[in-house]
């Protein structure tokens, strides 16, 4: 079914008065438990085969209907990220800004609508934090604008907006393959403790990709295109088992982060020091997974790394995906 064929209900208004409305929702950033990345394809992406964690640090987005057509975007003072020369647009190139523009457009009656946008995932970070905050924008304006869409339609409407979204909606533990946006849920929901480290600047996964072509174009090495992932990840997510888990993380992307950043080798190699059973570059970095032991470890872990100067925060996984947190009528 066209998404934009289904009846709306009520919306914000009684007779010719406007009332305005505010959904706000919540969506998690993700780790990449494992990340394999095949060749570059003709058509300038990279097949993946990768294991999706939801984790505990989320993005909040507060849609508020307002008169008119328009959308406009602005960052919350309550945002917990250093945000000071940090370039986040707030126009049309803003994910969560076309996520509203695409809702619109398979709405029968959008209002115009202000997305303010609390910010708790490292931008360029790696874990998925644009993302989060599409998929949080797809869910508000769906319920603000009564639209109607069911989950799976609301998952179609994510693919087209990026390769990560479409499991920031879905939450919890999954397999993804093709360019990420083939998404299998996965039966693992025993809790498994992370502290994350973040930097203080960002990583383009597009130089993250260009990096690692140009490191096994220069040792000539055939790469084949992932088809599955390692099932020893999955058995150990769902068991529960951060011992087994801590040696089969596996993500491709870190050697050409570390590349364009080398400093990251040392927060890994501290954390590990420190007690972390792995670490790793979650996505294509710059931020740090540190796998703990249990929830305990994870927090001593973090207030060691925290006085030692590095911005670090325990997290745990795998949470639900995107969902309403309050819809108050103002």
């Amino acid at each position: 079914m066209n998404p934009g064929t289904r009846k709306p209900g009520s919306l914000p208004f009684a007779g010719d008065r406007f009332h305005a409305r505010t959904v706000r929702v919540k969506a998690p950033g993700k780790v990449n438990v494992s990340l394999s990345v095949g060749p570059l394809r003709p058509d300038g992406y990279h097949s993946v085969a990768s294991v999706y964690l939801a984790v505990s640090l989320y993005e909040e987005v507060a849609a508020t209907s307002t008169e008119g057509t328009g959308i406009t975007v602005s960052i919350s003072p309550d945002s917990t990220l250093d945000l000071d020369g940090v370039d986040i647009p707030l126009d049309e190139r803003n994910l969560a800004y076309k996520a509203a523009a695409i809702m619109a457009e398979v709405s029968e009656k959008p209002t115009g609508v202000h997305l303010e946008i609390t910010k708790r995932v490292p931008v360029a970070g790696g874990m998925g934090g644009g993302s989060a905050d599409a998929a949080a924008t797809l869910l508000a304006c769906d319920a603000l604008w009564n639209s109607g869409l069911s989950r799976e339609e609301l998952a179609h409407l994510a693919a087209e907006l990026g390769a990560d979204v479409p499991f920031s909606l879905l939450g919890g533990t999954a397999v993804g393959l093709g360019v990420g946006d083939k998404l299998s849920p996965a039966l693992a929901k025993a809790q498994m403790d992370w502290v994350l480290v973040f930097a203080d600047y960002g990583l383009s996964t597009p130089d993250v990709f260009r990096t690692l072509d140009g490191l096994r174009d220069s040792e000539g090495a055939d790469i084949p295109e992932p088809v599955a992932v390692d099932p020893t990840i999955l058995q150990a997510l769902r068991h529960g088992d951060p011992e087994t888990l801590s040696r089969v993380l596996i993500n491709d992307l870190q050697r050409a982060s570390i590349t364009l950043a080398p400093q990251l080798r040392d927060t890994i190699g501290l954390g590990e020091a420190r007690g972390a059973l792995a670490g790793m570059v979650s996505g294509s970095g710059p931020t740090i997974a540190l796998l703990a032991r249990d929830s305990v470890s994870a927090s001593v872990l973090a207030e060691e790394l925290t006085h030692r100067g590095h911005t670090a925060v325990a997290v745990h996984g795998p949470v639900p995906g995107a969902r309403i947190i309050s819809d108050t009528l103002l």
